[in-house]
């Protein structure tokens, strides 16, 4: 099937990574500059693409007017390792991946759509989820939403949740699967994700006032994460 929309991609010299970072992108058919648009930050972006089928949702969701004009913006990681090291909260490069990606990715791909999104919501599954709440947490301002399917949790990330008076103006989307007691995990661990994600609903519950916490039946694979996309879409991008 044809798609309606439109892929592209640049490849950026990080002064932050000192690396070629490659950053992928999908605009909506009739896509025009200086228009209006949400920007949806994927980390994990090939996963999202590849096995989240997300250019196949925007078209949907786009044909049947389900959500805002929104482009899809993706960045992947070389491997296992190198996800760990940028995405985990303990992670040596994590830092410097979240300036990469505040001051480095996502002002060349506005400046090179010619866009300033109306809304700017970041996008993760597992470690990446993680990365987003940590991400839009720390930048509250620049940030209007975070969408975490099944995040890793740990202290650092416990201690960010209680810091709220920052970014309780986000809108957060937090799910996590009721067979996830036993995830293990790229660091060699097996970990109670179930558990963590309940204690971080609790310290965000009540103090966000668009937060949407779902539990759903299922462990911690796309399987799960990818049938859940459609309506996660519908609400926070409608």
């Amino acid at each position: 099937m044809k798609r309606k929309g439109k892929f592209d991609d640049s490849t950026l010299y990080s002064q932050y990574l000192q690396e070629d970072m490659q950053v992928k992108w999908y605009i909506p058919e009739g896509f025009t500059p200086f228009n209006d648009y949400c920007l949806c930050i994927m980390q994990d972006g090939n996963d999202y693409f590849q096995i989240g089928r997300v250019a196949t949702l925007s078209d949907q969701l786009h044909e049947e007017m389900e959500i805002e004009p929104t482009i899809f913006m993706g960045i992947h990681y070389k491997n296992k390792q190198d996800r760990a090291h940028k995405y985990h909260p303990d992670g040596t490069q994590q830092q410097d991946y979240i300036s990469f990606l505040v001051k480095e990715a996502i002002p060349a791909v506005e400046e090179a759509l010619h866009i300033t999104p109306i809304r700017r919501i970041l996008l993760g599954d597992s470690l990446a989820g993680t990365l987003a709440f940590m991400v839009a947490s720390q930048f509250p301002h620049t940030f209007d939403g975070v969408i975490m399917q099944s995040p890793f949790v740990n202290e650092a990330v416990l201690s960010r949740a209680n810091e709220t008076d920052d970014y309780s103006h986000l809108m957060i989307h937090h799910s996590i699967g009721t067979e996830e007691r036993e995830v293990d995990t790229t660091m060699g661990e097996t970990l109670d994700f179930l558990t963590d994600n309940r204690l971080l609903h609790e310290r965000l519950q009540g103090s966000i006032s668009n937060y949407h916490y779902h539990e759903f039946n299922g462990n911690h694979t796309w399987k799960y994460w990818q049938q859940d996309l459609k309506k996660i879409f519908k609400l926070i991008l409608s």
